[in-house]
């Protein structure tokens, strides 16, 4: 066994020794988002730093807890807070509690995200459904020696966001009148907020939104089998003429403004799923 998969089972046991759970979804929660954390009965939870091997979040608006609990009426394991290349960790580390969730027995990944607008129709407090990624301008978790226990050499990325769920989501949308985007995300290393050239370049290549998240776990879930959806919240504009700036306050601030509308979308997603 690779040092690696001996520490990522070594991190699945103690939990599996806190706590026995069947249970295949998990959901990664963002930046302000973590009101969804609140419609949970909690069963079990316990903060990163007590967990072996286990990053831990530095960033407002991230709790930094591991919680397993029942959002209507279906089971699930939640990270509340995630963690960023721009806080220090490798993408081997940011990319480390998808794979524990996976030895836990998550087969079905649900990500959460606040990003910055690039479409010009777009306004803060949309929320888009992301239906694909470029992930060109950060590093892939995967570089380096491949862990063959967990997925294959090289992955395809095809079909990045299961199709299924993009539609089920939709649907779920449009029946309780959500507005909602599907579009194209744009990871970024962070944590500086893109020039307004860079922005430029964003839209130029396809991108819809863009944010310092996401992609890492994406391509960490897909290796090892897992079918993911996620979903991004508009919290700032960066295609616009006049000299605005962004502050991370008024990110969280937007974020926990269109909770609610995330909070309806992820749990009937989550009950239909499973």
């Amino acid at each position: 066994m690779t040092p690696l998969m001996t520490q990522l089972t070594e991190t699945a046991q103690f939990i599996q020794s806190k706590i026995k759970a069947n249970t295949q979804t998990a959901i990664i929660l963002g930046s302000g988002l973590g009101n969804l954390a609140t419609k949970i009965k909690v069963e079990f939870e316990i903060p990163y730093t007590q967990i072996p091997h286990f990053p831990v979040s530095t960033v407002e608006g991230h709790k930094g807890r591991l919680i397993l609990g029942t959002l209507n009426d279906v089971k699930v394991w939640v990270m509340e807070g995630r963690f960023h290349f721009y806080e220090g960790y490798s993408p081997e580390q940011v990319a480390y509690p998808v794979r524990v969730l996976k030895l836990l027995g998550v087969h079905q990944l649900m990500l959460s995200n606040a990003a910055g607008g690039v479409h010009p129709d777009y306004q803060v407090g949309d929320l888009m459904i992301i239906k694909d990624h470029i992930s060109l301008f950060s590093i892939n978790p995967l570089i380096g020696k491949n862990e063959s226990d967990l997925g294959t050499r090289f992955p395809d990325m095809s079909e990045p966001y299961a199709h299924d769920f993009i539609e089920k989501a939709k649907a779920i949308a449009a029946a309780h009148q959500i507005k909602v985007h599907e579009g194209v995300y744009v990871g970024v290393t962070g944590p500086t907020f893109e020039t307004k050239a860079e922005y430029k370049l964003i839209k130029a290549v396809g991108g819809d939104v863009v944010g310092m998240s996401t992609v890492q776990e994406n391509i960490a879930a897909i290796h090892c089998g897992m079918k993911v959806f996620a979903i991004s919240v508009v919290t700032d504009l960066g295609i616009r003429e006049d000299n605005n700036v962004i502050t991370h306050q008024e990110v969280l601030e937007a974020a926990n403004a269109a909770e609610p509308k995330l909070t309806i979308i992820m749990s009937d997603l989550v009950k239909q799923i499973s």
